[in-house]
């Protein structure tokens, strides 16, 4: 019988620091041996977001510690892994270079295969750590960073079907939270403002709602929360705010990807109406109802990472590695750290003044 693979994964793009053993099962399914997630919270919690020189400091601290936590409860030892997976990007420069370099040293001391690993392809992958996935699937990558429906079409090829042309809905829910008063990290904790507040209370803007197919806009949105802050007074004034940003941004997603779902029926017909929603914001539970109603009236099959898969974490890494190690697909240890590496590396950049739709 073959020997199933073992994969060490190391993720570091952000304020994460993250190990992760994987292997499968004798059905090809990813199985997850130990996954350790050490978060920065405490870290940043003054400066209100991320700051990248104290990130990296943080990561050098403790990849070590938590990489043989990780070795520790999979009982594996390290020299009986099959391959070395690691973030080599898109994030902060700063910290991916340091769970870059760790892996790559790892592999380089073992002489076991090194393989970098696109942080993105790691969400859009990452269903695949409880389900079974067929290609092509159309995938919502929401995150902190990103925002973008892409057609997955096999390991290694997607075609962006549309992406955010400012903020990403993360950096949006953060900088909301952030105005509300809410300690960071902000984000997740607006649906529990929004519980408590009128969600009709403030209408506030859909930008290009009615047009750029299902591509999509937050920067206007989230200007529309600092007004409206400056003229609160009450705490529950503010809980009002989180339910109408929260209705606004399920209304956005909803429109946009019923567009999105009629883009990938154009390129890929009806083989497999499978939709997979994955990133840090997918864990949003009131963003999943939204998005699981319109797939039943499309005729879509939604599919969600569990809740703890969401965010960042090395499991994803590792399984992408996984995947890569069977096709002996393996990087250089030279593999340069990339802060932007798009995983449809054709489609057009869609940021910045003068965009048209």
């Amino acid at each position: 019988m073959n020997k199933k693979p073992l994969i060490l994964g190391i993720e570091s793009s952000c304020d994460e620091t993250a190990a992760s053993i994987v292997t499968e099962n004798k059905h090809g399914m990813p199985i997850i041996l130990s996954n350790i997630v050490s978060s920065q919270t405490d870290v940043h919690k003054e400066f209100g977001g991320v700051v990248p020189e104290l990130a990296a400091r943080s990561h050098i601290e403790k990849i070590d510690l938590i990489t043989k936590k990780a070795l520790n409860e999979s009982k594996i030892k390290i020299e009986n892994i099959d391959a070395v997976a690691a973030t080599a990007g898109p994030g902060l420069i700063v910290c991916l270079s340091v769970g870059l370099s760790f892996g790559k040293a790892i592999a380089s001391s073992l002489n076991k295969p090194f393989i970098a690993v696109n942080h993105l392809e790691g969400h859009a992958l990452s269903p695949k750590l409880n389900a079974k996935l067929n290609y092509p699937y159309l995938l919502l990558l929401i995150s902190g960073g990103h925002t973008q429906f892409l057609s997955v079409n096999e390991l290694g090829k997607y075609k962006r079907l549309g992406t955010t042309i400012d903020d990403a809905v993360g950096e949006a829910f953060d900088k909301t939270a952030k105005m509300l008063g809410i300690e960071f990290p902000g984000g997740p904790k607006i649906e529990l403002y929004a519980k408590k507040g009128n969600p009709n209370k403030y209408e506030l803007p859909k930008p290009i709602f009615n047009k750029g197919g299902c591509n999509l806009s937050f920067a206007g949105l989230k200007t529309a929360v600092l007004r409206i802050v400056k003229k609160i007074k009450t705490d529950q004034e503010k809980y009002d705010l989180a339910a109408s940003f929260q209705k606004t941004v399920e209304e956005i997603l909803y429109k946009k990807t019923k567009i999105a779902f009629n883009e990938f029926k154009k390129i890929n017909g009806d083989k497999n109406n499978t939709f997979v929603v994955a990133g840090g914001v997918a864990a949003n539970k009131k963003i999943r109802q939204t998005l699981t109603k319109l797939c039943e009236e499309e005729n879509f099959n939604a599919i969600f990472p569990p809740i703890d898969l969401c965010g960042d974490n090395a499991a994803m890494i590792a399984m992408v590695g996984m995947q890569k190690f069977k096709l002996n697909q393996f990087s250089e240890l030279d593999h340069p750290a990339k802060p932007r590496w798009p995983l449809d590396v054709d489609a057009a950049f869609l940021k910045g003044a003068g965009i048209k739709l």
